[in-house]
């Protein structure tokens, strides 16, 4: 199940639209998953017990991790060549998962979101990220591989920071702030490019890379000490994340290296849209099937 979950992130992560930390929440690993990127960023503790968590939390991410890294290879080899030229079918996918995502997630965390007033955080997140899609500001940031500059360099790791933070949320999909601040495409041809053998690109992934780093550390933490401490408020304000998330999804397009119009009804796909909420149902009922196998498993 971990593999299968950290696969699914995987191809959540590289398409704009649904964050991985969302795949995670809806398949019941997510706070396994928080908890065990925050035992390597805690020094506070027993040195024995420390010592255990790391060992149970490596195993966890090893299998996440591989899980991760072959759907995540196979998205690069297959995705960035089909992207742009199926981006309509792409965002109405995606729209699909994350308008059925969120009854679920509304059902599963009904207890946390009984006190109605907390509703101003969820306004508070979709605000976020409507704000973040209007504020794009790829337009002034050309980034080609093989003649990228020491401040375009910069850019990609602060955005990178920015989008592992999204992508650990469930909610806001990392890819879709790399899509808004204009370097979804160079990210990810870099990549396709360094799995060929060609390193033109890997300043590029570098960059990214450690982007990506600095936001692990910051994050996490801020992350558990929510859930633990300010649960429905966070509930409340993931549900808002990926309200907004739809807004950065029918911008996507105007964003992409030749811009493209707005998804609209009229190139909206209804059967990837059905198609996407077929998937996080399909996903309901695993997870289900999964906890009922667990549990036959430990009566016995």
């Amino acid at each position: 199940m971990v593999y299968l979950c950290g696969l699914l992130m995987a191809l959540a992560d590289s398409v704009p639209g649904v964050s991985g930390g969302t795949i995670a929440y809806l398949l019941g690993c997510y706070e396994d998953f928080i908890n065990s990127l925050n035992s390597f960023v805690t020094v506070k503790g027993d040195k024995g017990q420390r010592r255990s968590n790391l060992k149970t939390s490596l195993k966890f991410l090893l299998k996440l991790g591989i899980g991760w890294i072959c759907g995540f290879v196979a998205a690069v080899l297959i995705l960035t060549s089909v992207f742009e030229s199926h981006i309509y079918q792409i965002s109405s996918l995606f729209m699909g998962f994350i308008i059925f995502s969120i009854p679920v997630m509304i059902y599963e965390e009904r207890e946390s979101l009984k006190k109605f007033y907390n509703i101003l955080f969820m306004i508070l997140g979709a605000a976020l990220v409507v704000f973040i899609t209007y504020a794009n500001p790829s337009g002034g940031m050309e980034i080609t591989a093989g003649s990228v500059n020491f401040v375009q360099l910069i850019y990609i790791a602060f955005v990178g920071m920015i989008a592992i933070s999204a992508m650990v949320l469930p909610g806001i999909s990392g890819s879709t702030i790399l899509l808004i601040f204009g370097v979804y495409l160079p990210v990810m041809n870099s990549i396709k490019d360094v799995l060929h053998f060609n390193f033109s690109g890997l300043p590029i992934v570098i960059a990214a890379g450690i982007g990506i780093l600095a936001g692990v550390v910051i994050i996490i933490k801020l992350v558990k000490a929510s859930i633990e401490h300010f649960r429905p408020q966070t509930v409340y304000t993931i549900i808002g994340l990926m309200i907004g998330s739809l807004v950065a999804i029918v911008k996507g397009p105007e964003s992409l290296e030749v811009p493209k119009e707005s998804l609209t009804f009229s190139n909206f796909s209804v059967l990837f849209f059905v198609i996407g909420g077929a998937v996080i149902i399909g996903l309901q009922f695993l997870k289900f099937f999964m906890s009922d196998k667990k549990g036959a498993q430990v009566n016995k």
